[in-house]
């Protein structure tokens, strides 16, 4: 069976909504779960993240709650978002993206409606997973963590959730269908209407 990567950081809430879909993919690959650190996605391609643009923000867990809602999915907005998710992270990386404890984590964020930012709670979890709180300050799972980053970005990640398949990424929540297409049908991308990366650019927005 084909397996692809799935890119996550339990910050996002639509990492938390797609998690929930990735089932479906299962009669066409297996899928690997992959932490990395959404800021460091956004530092290296000079990106904000949907938290750091109020009207946005608020946008966000509204959208987020009220799809969750229609999918019947646990959903209650974090005490404090954005949070620091690295004890979670390094959880994920310690566990080496396992299903269920990566399941756990993004419950803990994002079904309890508790402070995600309290890093005892990640630290109680680990003890619940069967893994010693202090390796999660381990300069080995730091550096792993930061290494699975730097090569998402090299991949071409620049957000999550993200899914890479044979090179390809497919970003956001609401791109499985699109993914799945792509699965079924790998030449999917051959197609005119999907060679876009030599449109030329007639205009750039000066940054501030």
């Amino acid at each position: 069976m084909r397996e692809i990567d799935w890119y996550f950081d339990p910050i996002s809430p639509y990492a938390y909504l797609a998690l929930t879909e990735l089932h479906t993919l299962a009669p066409l690959a297996r899928v690997r779960m992959r932490p990395v650190l959404f800021a460091g996605l956004l530092g290296h391609w000079d990106n904000v993240g949907p938290a750091e643009i109020p009207p946005k923000r608020v946008w966000t867990y509204r959208f987020c709650a009220w799809q969750a809602a229609q999918k019947g999915i646990p959903f209650r907005c974090p005490a404090s978002h954005p949070f620091n998710p690295l004890p979670w992270l390094r959880l994920a990386t310690a566990l080496e993206g396992e299903e269920t404890a990566v399941r756990r984590i993004f419950e803990a964020v994002w079904a309890t409606g508790e402070d995600p930012s309290d890093a005892t709670r990640a630290y109680a979890l680990a003890r619940e997973l069967g893994v010693d709180p202090e390796c999660l300050g381990d300069p080995a799972i730091k550096e792993r963590l930061r290494a699975e980053t730097d090569a998402a970005a090299a991949r071409g990640v620049f957000g999550v959730p993200s899914l890479l398949i044979d090179g390809e990424v497919f970003w956001g929540a609401d791109a499985l269908e699109f993914a799945r297409a792509f699965l079924e049908e790998p030449r999917l991308m051959q197609q005119p209407d999907m060679q876009v990366g030599d449109v030329p650019i007639a205009a750039v927005r000066r940054h501030r």
